[in-house]
């Protein structure tokens, strides 16, 4: 087809993470002839993860990428068309909706499933991007479990990060808590709970200068007040925040003062009539991959209902 010419598409699923994936099989053995376009970082953010231990089905876990090479090939299976691309543009006031893909494609679309997903904000060093999936996460509940007994260093200062650090207590034998303020910003009760944690050490005023280790991380350069200090530790988390990619969007449907996308509760519809949305990119809370598949179902059948 011509990047001219307009292509007709029942159920069109932008972003290919669990959520993304798990709602082309449902779309697919619905017979709405899904079509997935990837994103930027086909598989979403799991592709990062080295070890998955706690989504159901895999006994002995799995790596992130072969999960969703595996949830790929089970779409692809009832015959989902997988376009490894991005969506350069929508118009969401029309029916069908107009979307345009970055190599110029324009699609109509009966139906769009958001599945975009949450980015975590990382700290902008060579080494932390170095380390990722390697001693270096964003995600404490996922990747904790690897650091039992282990020393490790966590970065922030809000509810987020004393959540985690929390967590990350309860497993690891000691817990850093780099904050550059002389305050955290987390609530009252998240604030007492960190400060009673008999192995979570406040680090105030401190920032990460860089992370260091060989084939993993072993240790974190810290700036301080007073100069530089080097602690051994075999774990580093960030917990700054993350940005929903919810951007393209944000004209025509809802947000929340943070950006995720806001649906109708008990259902994965948004204010705009045919315009689903699943996965991270409208859940702040648990962000967890079974969360994002079972969000995705939730899409592909209220999609499906839509249509019909």
């Amino acid at each position: 087809m011509s990047t001219s010419e307009t292509e007709k598409i029942k159920c069109l699923i932008i972003g290919s993470g669990p959520a993304g994936y798990t709602a082309a099989i449902y779309a697919a053995r619905a017979n709405l002839k899904p079509v997935v376009y990837t994103g930027m970082q086909p598989g979403g953010q799991l592709t990062i993860t080295t070890e998955i231990e706690n989504f159901p089905g895999y006994p002995q876990g799995v790596s992130g990428p072969q999960m969703m090479d595996d949830l790929q090939k089970q779409a692809e299976r009832f015959k989902t068309d997988i376009r490894f691309g991005s969506i350069a543009s929508v118009d969401l006031d029309t029916q069908p909706h107009v979307v345009v893909s970055d190599d110029g494609r324009r699609m109509e679309a009966e139906t769009v499933i958001i599945a975009t997903g949450a980015s975590a904000n990382m700290l902008k060093l060579p080494s932390v991007e170095k380390f990722q999936g390697a001693g270096v996460s964003a995600c404490a509940t996922c990747d904790g479990f690897f650091y039992r007994g282990k020393v490790v260093a966590i970065v922030g200062g809000g509810d987020t990060a004393c959540e985690d650090a929390s967590y990350l207590s309860g497993l690891c034998k000691k817990v850093y808590m780099i904050v550059r303020r002389n305050e955290l910003r987390a609530s009252k009760a998240m604030q007492a709970r960190v400060k009673q944690a008999p192995n979570i050490e406040i680090l105030w005023e401190t920032q990460t200068k860089e992370v260091l280790g060989d084939k993993t991380v072993n240790a974190v350069c810290l700036t301080t007040k007073t100069g530089e200090q080097t602690i051994p530790i075999d774990g580093f988390f960030v917990a700054i925040g993350h940005h929903p990619n919810s951007e393209l969007f944000s004209k025509w449907i809802d947000t929340d003062e943070n950006g995720y996308i806001r649906t109708i509760p008990g259902t994965s519809r948004t204010n705009v009539d045919g315009v689903f949305a699943c996965g991270d990119v409208q859940d702040p809370v648990y962000r967890q991959a079974i969360t994002a598949a079972a969000s995705g179902c939730r899409a592909a059948v209220d999609a499906e209902r839509y249509l019909n």
